[in-house]
């Protein structure tokens, strides 16, 4: 079997009210996703068919409705929730899945804060 290939969405960005404190549940803040969704393309790419792969713009909006829904404390729980909408596309076999929180209450300087998990069909 031939390598799976990749569809890759970087950057997303959503505004949600995710965390464990409340001031983050009040305000809010911005969260990034980036996705890289494992599939063969080969059936795509030789029938020229849309069907045969996702459609990324689509997923785009998918995911950015994941993470804008309902608010949970950890960013480990808005990956899978991101995780499990890829995997309900046909052509997904794996995803991996990074969600930052930029703007997450850290006391010292940083640039970034971020959780990745890597998802399959089971």
């Amino acid at each position: 079997m031939n390598p799976l290939d990749q569809i890759t969405l970087t950057g997303l960005r959503a505004s949600a009210f995710h965390g464990v404190l409340e001031a983050e549940r009040r305000t809010g803040q911005v969260f990034i996703v980036d996705v890289v969704v494992r599939l063969d393309l080969a059936a795509a790419a030789a029938s020229d068919e849309l069907g045969l792969t996702i459609h990324y713009g689509e997923l785009a909006e998918e995911i950015v409705a994941a993470v804008e829904s309902d608010p949970v404390d950890l960013i480990e729980t808005v990956a899978e929730r991101v995780a499990a909408v890829v995997l309900g596309h046909r052509a997904a076999q794996l995803v991996t899945v990074t969600v930052h929180k930029p703007s997450a209450p850290i006391t010292v300087p940083f640039a970034d804060v971020s959780v990745t998990i890597h998802r399959g069909r089971s």
